[in-house]
């Protein structure tokens, strides 16, 4: 295993919102993107997934509640809850969640 500069490697992606996957951890995947200010449609997950802001500002609505993560802020998305990202998210994400979910 190397080390992954996690910034240059979401710079690098083809598109916005197309994530790679960095890694597993057990049975979660580690993956990154790049946030563009577009918003993302509404899903939920069978589990749990954990949203970090390595640069930027996230901004979600959570079961109608908005939620804005900043940089180096993570913020858990419990499983089955409703989330959408709203316009204005822009930088780096990190995205930790259950493999296949």
């Amino acid at each position: 295993m190397r080390s992954i500069n996690v910034v240059d490697t979401a710079a690098a992606l083809p598109a916005a919102w197309s994530s790679c996957t960095l890694g597993m951890v057990g049975a979660a995947c580690v993956k990154v993107l790049r946030m563009d200010g577009s918003p993302v449609q509404e899903e939920a997950h069978e589990a749990d997934e954990v949203l970090l802001v390595l640069d930027g500002r996230l901004e979600l609505l959570v079961e109608g509640t908005k939620v804005a993560v900043e940089t180096g802020e993570l913020y858990r998305v419990p499983a089955g809850a409703r989330h959408a990202v709203g316009p204005g998210s822009r930088g780096t994400l990190v995205i930790v969640e259950e493999s296949g979910a």
